[in-house]
């Protein structure tokens, strides 16, 4: 058979900032399932395309046209794009098939524009998709999530066309996708892996891929997309401190500060860590992630300050992952903590997120029953910078602002030119420098969002949840980041199904 796997990392881009920003850094978050399906694929013989679109040229002109079966993998902010797309391989013949994270949460939607929904998949659930053992309209899963992922050997095809350059060497920032374990150990609830049991992943391939990595690829950037990198921190370290000192790759994680607790960074220093990434959250929240206890407010603000701290000492780049805009949030004290653990940490990224109720999340469940969703905004706004459920303690005015506030001061001169003398490592500091120029442009959709809210009334009842009118603003907006697809999604098509119960009879 001839299978097509298509990875959409993004919506088209529109102007040079969002080109220079989709070729350089978007192109290296291919991920390791589509990978793996086509590894599958080819081990059965079956002649495979993969491509994974970041944003720039044609996405339907990256596989062939006549294939038995497409694979596309999406989360939630280019569904419409991955619609677009199935309904074109639909008319021409081809089985379409959707997985990834947005056919997780949102399975029943999806089953309006593809013939199979997959949720966890492996090779065997594959196989049987390319055996036609799955009636069209269904709904299909493997028991739990595959645990034998692909060698590095055996993806490097896949690895080429996703982050290579002109598919021929790896360049500065080429990143090798990696996976250690699977699941957390905590259970975050606006988290897709809120329930997912943490298991570490037999050492002995990642031993193997490190080795091939060393002898192939020296030097190249790996990116581990466990959820929760090194839960089990001394075996996963171990396997990468086996490796000779001159041989240690770069790599990136995400992981709890928890995980990351007295003399362990020095390890992560020691196997050429070069960025972490831990979940903070909130000040009032999720506390047992940054191993604070119940401490809270200026307290937590200033336990984690400090290891941040301890953890600059060992890793060159880190980020803290905030939410803004949950249940506990309320008056200026989050924007207040926030900024006060800028300002003791200029040296540390902030991402500032926006709540959004992914299907399949208890904070999804609890803000349906609670009739706090705009039922009406399209997927495609499921994403920074917009508000698609109404909050508990702000109206959408005031959000905003406080938004904008929080943004305005991570992306202010004085913090810039502390940030930069924080760092005398050039590519940092150019990291620095264009994720502040980002910050800058997510403040002026802010401030755009904020003139609609106070000057249309229209708009702000829909924010407020007083009717299900989508706004003009965000059909014309939506019509715009299809570009010439748009034309394929109906206004119906794109009012989400929120559904989560599956169809009776579904696999």
């Amino acid at each position: 058979m001839r299978v097509g796997i298509l990875d959409i990392l993004a919506p088209p881009a529109r102007g040079p900032a969002e080109v220079g920003y989709r070729l350089l850094m978007t192109k290296q978050f291919a991920g390791i399932t589509p990978q793996a399906i086509s590894v599958w694929c080819r081990r059965q013989g079956h002649e495979t395309f993969y491509a994974t679109y970041y944003g720039l040229g044609d996405p339907h002109r990256l596989l062939p046209r006549d294939l038995d079966v497409v694979f596309i993998a999406c989360y939630t902010q280019v569904s419409h794009l991955a619609y677009a797309l199935a309904k074109l391989y639909r008319w021409a013949g081809v089985r379409t098939v959707i997985g990834g994270p947005h056919a997780k949460a949102f399975p029943v939607d999806c089953l309006s524009f593809f013939d199979l929904v997959v949720g966890e998949c492996d090779a065997e659930l594959i196989s049987g998709i390319l055996a036609g053992q799955y009636d069209p309209g269904s709904v299909i899963s493997a028991a739990r999530p595959f645990d034998d992922v692909p060698t590095v050997a055996e993806r490097m095809p896949e690895i080429r066309a996703s982050a290579f350059f002109w598919g021929r060497k790896p360049l500065l920032l080429s990143a090798v996708p990696m996976l250690a374990s699977m699941g957390c150990p905590y259970h975050c609830d606006f988290c897709i892996d809120w329930n997912t049991r943490y298991r570490l992943l037999p050492p002995e391939r990642m031993a193997e891929d490190l080795r091939y990595l060393a002898r192939h690829l020296p030097g190249t950037l790996i990116v581990f997309h466990d959820p929760n990198f090194a839960v089990t921190f001394d075996r996963v370290l171990d396997v990468l401190q086996a490796q000779p000192p001159g041989e240690r790759p770069p790599y990136i994680i995400e992981s709890s500060l928890t995980v990351l607790r007295g003399n362990r960074p020095r390890r992560l220093k020691d196997t050429n860590c070069v960025m972490v990434a831990p979940g903070v959250e909130s000040w009032t929240d999720y506390s047992n992630k940054a191993g604070v206890g119940r401490e809270g407010g200026v307290a937590k603000v200033d336990h984690v300050a400090d290891h941040f701290t301890r953890l600059a000492e060992n890793v060159p780049y880190l980020q803290a992952n905030f939410m803004f805009g949950l249940d506990t949030d309320q008056g200026d004290e989050p924007v207040e903590l926030t900024e006060r653990f800028m300002d003791r940490t200029p040296f540390v990224w902030p991402t500032i997120n926006i709540p959004m109720p992914f299907g399949g999340t208890p904070l999804h469940d609890q803000l349906t029953a609670d009739g706090r969703i705009l039922t009406t905004m399209p997927f495609s706004f499921y994403y920074a910078p917009y508000l698609v459920t109404t909050l508990r303690h702000y109206d959408p005015i005031t959000y905003y602002t406080k938004l904008t506030e929080l943004y305005a001061h991570a992306a202010s001169p004085a913090m810039l030119r502390r940030r930069l003398r924080s760092t005398s490592h050039r590519l940092i500091r150019y990291v620095h420098r264009a994720r502040t120029a980002a910050f800058r442009g997510d403040i002026a959709s802010f401030r755009r969002i904020l003139g609609m809210l106070r000057d249309d009334p229209r708009f702000l009842a829909f924010h407020e949840g007083r009717t299900t009118r989508l706004p003009d603003y965000y059909r014309h907006l939506g019509d715009r980041m299809l570009g010439r697809y748009a034309e394929l999604l109906s206004p119906a098509d794109r009012v989400p199904d929120l559904t989560q119960t599956l169809v009776p009879g579904n696999g």
